[in-house]
């Protein structure tokens, strides 16, 4: 796989929770940014105090093998109680594109976490300029964490909707 393939990961949950309950979590950046291991803080930008079409926000990152930066994301899509979806860096080509779809199912709701690198340029497009030969197992690598990241934070999810 590389990179200017636009690899995608994605999870789904059912959470017995209704879907407005579950769009109060999903929606709350700085809740979502809590459940990460890379996103260190979070805070909107522009007065914005709340997840709305066109708002930013942005994001201090920390990873081991990079360091820390800071992103600012783009939300292009937010229609409660349904989706959630913001582009890091920029709208048209986006370095990430993140992804929360909730459905009414099963008497709760069917939570799905989607995630796309690139095709903008990123750390990891960085990455792969310095190392050309090693970008499949580069981006594999990065797919890997970002799974395990998506699963992460929808068991949290799932975990903080049903007890309330």
């Amino acid at each position: 796989m590389r990179y200017t393939d636009g690899p995608t990961v994605e999870a789904t949950v059912q959470v017995a929770a209704p879907p407005q309950r579950v769009w109060e979590l999903v929606s709350d950046i700085h809740l979502i940014a809590s459940l990460s291991t890379e996103v260190q803080e979070v805070g909107w930008l522009d007065g914005v105090e709340a997840a709305a079409p066109g708002a930013t926000f942005r994001g201090r990152n920390l990873h081991s093998a990079v360091g820390e930066w800071t992103t600012t994301c783009y939300v292009v899509e937010c229609v409660a109680p349904r989706v959630f979806a913001w582009a890091m860096e920029d709208v048209v080509h986006p370095s990430a594109s993140w992804r929360f779809e909730l459905t009414a199912a099963g008497g709760g709701t069917q939570l799905r976490q989607w995630a796309r690198i690139g095709p903008g340029p990123s750390l990891l497009s960085r990455a792969i300029e310095a190392r050309p030969d090693k970008e499949e197992r580069i981006v594999a690598g990065w797919l890997r964490e970002l799974q395990a990241g998506i699963d992460a934070t929808l068991a949290a999810l799932a975990e903080l909707a049903e007890r309330r």
